[in-house]
């Protein structure tokens, strides 16, 4: 490398840490770091975090990877962020107003995943407002509106002293620009704001749920910048903290999954997206689809224009707890605790071969994964997750039948979302994996033969760095924008092939799969009348 080169940092923060990876100017990823954020769980369903602890994450992130890169401050020519859907909020003077009665203000962040909206959301959802449509007819609790009206009927001292309120994503560039710009993503996919209109606010459905101040207040009441659009340099104060210099440009950013999606689709913005399908897969999974016209699909997210790039309309399906899932099994089954930390790893190992053999392991087991509720297709963030099959068996056999027919329902709560998308002018046959999930031969394998699709593996280490990395490099080249950026940094794949030998024991169970989600529905109805 010569002293002369340029390079590109990209910065994702996730739930449970903030990531930095440098990056040449054709997509190498050179070196990356990591450090763990903090998370306060007050009561059930409150998930927060504290900004400053996550800025400084960052930062000390971005020095990490620059060291491990062997780059200097001066070669860094510009830096993108993507975060989690997480709601930030701070007083008039830009101070840290904690979320929760009684609790710290450094506790100032609302995390994607809480609940405590629920009834707001579902206000928002009988309005039957035109905006609806937009969101798939139902409002999530992990959109930032229903927060908004949460926050401001139970901690009304708080909100009156609000100041502004960012996506996460958006808070990270004003940390490190000064500048209060936001991105299309953001705003557009989690506050309702619609960017293919000159009036982008459903002012009457704000007046419906109170909220008639808040783009005024919360400081968004500006037009949105495009995805990887030029915010400005760096700050001194935010070049200072981050190891940088104020030559170095930011781009506006991205929500984590949306940088996973433009990481791995970069490259095809220009050609048939109605083939390819971005899936982000960690913790919770979001499914992306990209198109040139608005579809509407009941209970998917969108159609969002321009939420990942310029011109192109995103429909965004999604499953609330897959990973954690897979996790709350290994907890809860008493053989796992003689597993140690790698119980997935070794689940995996002793499953796959066992697949090989014999398509369906577990014939009468059985699992609805919608344990955090069912983002989509349903669009019921009360639903609840079942398990049909059980005995008292405790043994290593029950504990690995009972991992593969979770991890089996979590692939069919996907191919349920891609059902949905086919049947309004998709045609889904690549699924564009990004996430810790493809770390996981046997959840691979599993998306491969349920869906019938191509899974797609970029070969960067980290597709969703080098998404935000994208963003930087289109600020760097506002004329070729973000497609040609994308293309230029996009990576070799890998495909994996669905097993036809497995298809029709996975028809099966995704029939039964389908045929418990009607039996839940039954039993709540009677239950809950």
């Amino acid at each position: 490398m010569s002293p002369t080169d340029k390079f590109i940092i990209g910065v994702d923060v996730g739930t449970g840490s903030a990531r930095a990876g440098v990056f040449s100017v054709d997509g190498k990823l050179l070196g990356s770091a990591a450090h763990a954020i903090a998370m306060n769980k007050p009561k059930p369903d409150f998930v927060e975090q504290d900004s400053e602890n996550i800025w400084q994450a960052v930062c000390q992130s971005v020095r990490d990877a620059l060291a491990k890169s062997n780059i200097a401050a001066d070669q860094v020519a510009a830096i993108g962020f993507d975060a989690t859907c997480s709601l930030v909020i701070r007083d008039i003077d830009n101070r840290p107003l904690g979320v929760t009665p009684g609790g710290a203000d450094n506790w100032d962040v609302i995390v994607w995943m809480d609940h405590r909206a629920i009834r707001e959301a579902e206000e928002c959802t009988k309005t039957g407002a035109k905006v609806l449509e937009y969101i798939g007819g139902t409002m999530s609790p992990e959109m930032e509106l229903p927060k908004l009206m949460w926050l401001k009927r139970h901690h009304r001292q708080n909100w009156d002293k609000m100041g502004a309120a960012y996506d996460l994503a958006d808070f990270l560039s004003f940390r490190a620009t000064g500048s209060n710009d936001r991105s299309c993503c953001t705003i557009t996919c989690k506050w309702t704001y619609l960017a293919h209109q000159d009036d982008p606010w459903d002012r009457a459905f704000l007046d419906q749920i109170d909220l008639e101040d808040f783009p005024a207040k919360a400081g968004i009441d500006r037009k949105a910048l495009g995805v990887g659009d030029l915010i400005g340099n760096l700050s001194d104060q935010g070049a200072a903290e981050l190891g940088l210099t104020t030559d170095c440009v930011v781009g506006a950013g991205l929500i984590d999954a949306h940088a996973g999606a433009l990481g791995t689709l970069g490259e095809y913005l220009d050609g048939n997206l109605d083939e390819r399908f971005a899936m982000i897969a960690g913790t919770s999974t979001c499914h992306m689809a990209l198109s040139s016209k608005p579809r509407f699909i009941k209970g998917v997210w969108g159609p969002y224009f321009g939420a990942i790039a310029p011109g192109l309309w995103l429909n965004e399906g999604g499953q609330s707890a897959t990973g954690a899932l897979l996790d709350h099994i290994v907890a809860m089954h008493p053989f796992s605790h003689d597993m140690g930390r790698d119980a997935h790893k070794l689940a995996g190992e002793k499953l796959l071969p066992r697949m090989t053999e014999t398509p369906d392991l577990a014939p009468r087991l059985h699992v609805l994964p919608d344990f955090h509720g069912n983002r989509s297709p349903l669009a019921d963030s009360e639903a609840l997750g079942v398990i049909s099959g059980l005995s008292l068996d405790q043994s290593e056999e029950s504990f690995l039948d009972l991992y593969w027919a979770t991890a089996c329902a979590i692939a069919y709560g996907t191919r349920h979302i891609i059902d949905a998308l086919n049947a309004t002018g998709y045609d889904i046959k690549h699924i564009h994996l990004s996430g810790g999930h493809t770390a996981s031969p046997l959840l691979v394998k599993l998306y491969a033969d349920v869906t019938g699709c191509n899974v797609v593996m970029s070969d960067c280490a980290e597709p969703v760095l080098l998404g935000s990395a994208m963003l930087g490099a289109a600020a760097l080249d506002p004329e070729g924008g973000l497609a040609l950026a994308s293309r230029r940094m996009a990576g070799k794949e890998t495909i994996h092939a669905p097993d036809q030998t497995a298809k029709d024991a996975h028809d099966r169970r995704y029939a039964i799969f389908h045929k418990l989600h009607a039996h839940r529905q039954e039993l709540d109805a009677m239950a809950l009348g």
